[in-house]
């Protein structure tokens, strides 16, 4: 079954960069953490992880590696808004 360039680096290199497997864990554990709090209010699907969660992680990773980000342009926000699943 191909791929289709999804995860292409991921699966087809050898192994996982320690950076891919940091990120991965704090992501699984942050969203454990948020199922477990808000159990009473999901139901039994599949979810994306929430945005807060994604900020929060890329916030840490970035602020451990001495990074700094400046806050997005109105016309940035509009222009990431635009893109669709597959552009």
């Amino acid at each position: 079954m191909p791929t289709e360039g999804k995860l292409i680096n991921l699966s087809a290199a050898e192994g996982h960069p320690a950076c891919v497997v940091n990120i991965s864990f704090a992501n699984q554990s942050l969203c454990a953490e948020y199922m477990f709090k808000n159990s009473k209010h999901l139901e039994k699907k599949v979810y994306p992880v929430p945005r807060v969660i994604d900020k929060e992680i890329a916030r840490l990773k970035l602020a451990a590696l001495g990074v700094k980000i400046d806050k997005l342009t109105p016309e940035q926000k509009k222009y990431l808004a635009s893109w669709e699943i597959g552009t």
